[in-house]
Parts: structure tokens; C-alpha cells; sequence
């Protein structure tokens, strides 16, 4: 019987030394394969720019494919809980925003949570927005566009093409005591086609996607949503030095991965994209497209997170906004 014990023992101990031992190797040979990285909205999107941007120096730096993958749908709760529900090796990772990760909680049912179902890897940085209108429009500020909508009620509308355009048209809306209608997109690109057509009137959209069609004349750009001017249109004012005081619409940027990723994993990647995303060649190419790009530690992006959602869930509140 103590024969039998002893080779028990030894047996087990042989098993548990294997698995750590295969564990071990799994987590220094990472990558040993592609990596997808999910965008929460279509092509030509902030977040699929963002992606494509870090997507060949991050490639090189680890020696593997770095696949960029759309999943738009439900201002980014699709994109969010497919992430959830893959497998927690690193080999899936989510650009996520505040879309899916700070308002969806409040306007959607989603499929996952929050702070339970992510792992952070590394802010990515934040987005400045701006409202725009079809040029045709007859209005050159926020004063005159807020006048034009109480002389004119329900004949302006704004289009959303992502969480933050849903706040800032009925912040807006709700602040100003106007009435606006609607419109819904399932990402930027699309609506600003409509609004440069003359389908739609407005809406808050990320300098990323359009800005060239303000340089271009396309669009009228009439402020910015973040409290401070932006250093890329400084002469353009704030939401809040127009009229509408406080107003401070922030958009942000960040990876993360499904929550039970090896913490070996997180080790090695947040060092890795901390030096690609603060390069003088990657941050000129986030200038270039209208962010401001900056990394940080797992836990500084898990606790910014945490506080989004509050400012998030206030935000939706304070507009009025009924979750669907």
C-alpha cells in the first residue's frame, strides 16, 4: 500500500510539474500565432484608424501578424461581447472606447460587465469632438444654430454614430431647450455622408474622421465637446464658451483583453505598446488624424475606467436619455 502511495505521489507530482512547466513555456513562447485586434465600429472609423495605426509596428515588435477586425454594431457592445466570449490567451484584444465600455451600460442591455469582464492592457489615448454641420445650413455658431432650432422646431436633426454622438445631440438638445431629431448610424463615416448630402443637419463627431471633410470644406465645424480648445482647430471655441456651461464631452481609447488573460501575457504587452504608442513616428500619426494618443499601466486604465462610468451613467442621466 505505501509502494502504491509513493508512486501515486510521485505520479501527481510528475502531472502538476508538466502542466506548470508546459504553462511556463506557452507564456514565454506568446505570441506563438496572429493576433486580432476587434474594432467597435466599421471601416474608416476612429477605433479601425487607431487599430491600423498601431497594427504594423506592434506586429514587427512581436514578431506576429496583427489582424484588424471590424465588428460594428450596437454603438460597440457587439464588438465588446464578442471580445468577452473569447478565449482569455492574449490572442484576442479590443480597441475599446467609451462606447462600449462607459455608455452602453447606461443606454443598452449589454451581454457583459464592465469591470468583471476585462482584463486592461494600456490607454491608447483620448478623442476631441466637434460639431458639425452641412455647410449649407444657415448658421455660423452654437448661438445661431440654438436660435435657428427655436425658430424653426423639429426641423434640425442629429445624426450618431457612436455612443458620444448620442450624449452630445441630446445634451445639446436637453441644455439648450431645443427639440432635434434623431437619426441613428452604426458609425461615423456613413453619417457624415448624410450630413455633407443635406439629409441631416448635425452631429458630434471625432476630429479623426472629420476633420479632412472640414479642411475640405465639406462640413462646417462650429465648436469642440471638451472643455479646453484643441491644439489641432484652436481658434474653434468650446461647447462651453458658447453658451452651454459646463458642457465637457470627453472620448477616450484603450486596449484590453477578456478578463482571465495570463498576467504574463498583460506583462508582456503593455510594455511593448507603452513604447509604440508614445514614439515620435506613431504619435505623428495620431496628430496627423486628429488624437491624442498617450499610454498607460493596466491599472491606471482599470481605474479610469471604473470612474468613467459614472461620469458616463451621470452624463446620460442629465440628458434625459432612456436606455433601450
Amino acid at each position: 500500500m505505501k509502494k502504491l502511495l509513493a508512486v501515486f505521489v510521485t505520479v501527481a507530482v510528475a502531472i502538476l510539474c508538466n502542466g506548470l512547466l508546459n504553462s511556463t513555456l506557452r507564456a514565454d513562447d506568446y505570441p506563438s500565432r496572429p493576433i486580432t485586434m476587434i474594432s467597435v465600429f466599421g471601416p474608416g472609423s476612429a477605433s479601425d484608424t487607431l487599430c491600423r495605426i498601431l497594427a504594423d509596428p506592434l506586429s514587427k515588435a512581436l514578431g506576429q501578424p496583427i489582424v484588424v477586425e471590424d465588428r460594428p454594431g450596437a454603438d460597440g457592445a457587439v464588438a465588446a461581447a464578442y471580445v468577452h466570449h473569447q478565449p482569455a490567451d492574449g490572442y484576442t484584444l479590443l480597441m475599446a472606447t467609451n462606447s462600449p465600455l462607459s455608455a452602453d451600460p447606461f443606454l443598452h442591455k449589454v451581454d457583459y460587465d464592465v469591470m468583471r469582464d476585462f482584463a486592461p492592457v494600456t490607454r491608447v489615448g483620448s478623442f476631441t469632438l466637434m460639431l458639425v454641420i452641412n455647410p449649407k445650413l444657415p448658421f455660423h455658431s452654437v448661438q445661431d444654430l440654438v436660435a435657428y432650432a427655436k425658430a424653426n422646431p423639429g426641423q434640425l436633426s442629429f445624426a450618431s454614430g457612436n455612443t458620444a454622438g448620442i450624449v452630445g445631440g441630446d445634451t445639446l438638445a436637453n441644455w439648450a431647450g431645443i427639440k432635434l431629431i434623431h437619426v441613428p448610424y452604426t458609425s461615423t463615416p456613413p453619417a457624415l455622408e448624410d450630413i455633407i448630402a443635406g439629409r441631416v443637419s448635425m452631429m458630434f463627431a471625432d476630429l479623426t474622421t472629420a476633420m479632412p471633410h472640414v479642411a475640405a470644406g465639406t462640413l462646417r465645424a462650429l465648436a469642440v465637446s471638451r472643455i479646453k480648445r484643441s491644439s489641432l482647430f484652436p481658434d474653434l471655441p468650446t461647447m462651453d464658451e458658447s453658451g452651454l456651461k459646463g458642457f465637457n464631452l470627453d472620448a477616450w481609447a484603450g486596449l484590453v483583453a477578456p478578463t482571465g488573460v495570463p498576467q504574463s501575457v498583460i506583462d508582456k504587452l503593455n510594455p511593448v505598446l507603452r513604447k509604440i504608442i508614445d514614439s515620435p513616428d506613431v504619435q505623428k500619426k495620431f496628430k496627423n488624424v486628429g488624437f491624442e494618443g498617450f499610454s498607460s499601466t493596466p491599472q491606471e486604465l482599470g481605474d479610469y475606467i471604473k470612474a468613467q462610468l459614472g461620469e458616463w451613467q451621470k452624463m446620460v442621466k442629465d440628458a434625459n436619455i432612456q436606455a433601450d
